[in-house]
């Protein structure tokens, strides 16, 4: 059986060893990272995930981003990932029970839409993520476009397809 706990139950260089075993040592350079530069992860929607042995298995992180918008505004967001999981124990089903959380407390709480670099049928098909309206977003990486995935929450204002430059949020 496994458990989910907020991602501040486990220490920084847990959760640090957690992603280099995901996704390699040189993760930092990835475009989602310049994305959030700066910003701490959000607590309310970051989750670490125990197996029945208590060993941490694998993780959720979600961060404060903004959509810098062409006319000056910013568009408040919530960045979903990395969605991380021990290589050895991936297609347990983890990433999905984690996004499942993610999505549940996300509706009840979040008060700016999601948004992800992620696969578009997989991440649509599951949660509703889609690129309808990220066609216009920039990021301040490589990034495929239809990669760049949002989904609404009822608590936030509907997205609308509108350009800009993904970065961190001013004055999360």
């Amino acid at each position: 059986m496994t458990t989910l706990f907020p991602l501040n139950s486990q220490t920084e260089a847990a959760t640090e060893a957690l992603l280099d075993a995901a996704f390699g040592r040189d993760r930092h350079g990835r475009t989602a990272y310049a994305i959030r530069t700066g910003m701490r992860w959000l607590p309310e929607l970051s989750y670490a995930l125990l197996d029945d042995a208590d060993e941490f298995v694998g993780l959720l992180q979600s961060w404060p981003v903004a959509l810098h918008r062409d006319d000056g505004a910013q568009t408040p967001l919530i960045m979903v990932g990395p969605v991380a999981v021990m290589p050895e124990r991936q297609g347990e089903g983890f990433g999905k029970l984690l996004m499942d959380r993610l999505i549940l407390d996300a509706d009840a709480l979040a008060d700016a839409p999601l948004m992800m670099i992620g696969d578009p049928e997989y991440y649509g098909r599951f949660w509703g993520f889609s690129a309808d309206a990220t066609a216009l977003w920039r990021a301040p990486g490589p990034v495929e476009q239809r990669r760049l995935l949002a989904r609404d929450v009822p608590r936030a204002a509907t997205l609308e397809t509108i350009g800009g430059r993904l970065g961190p949020r001013q004055n999360p």
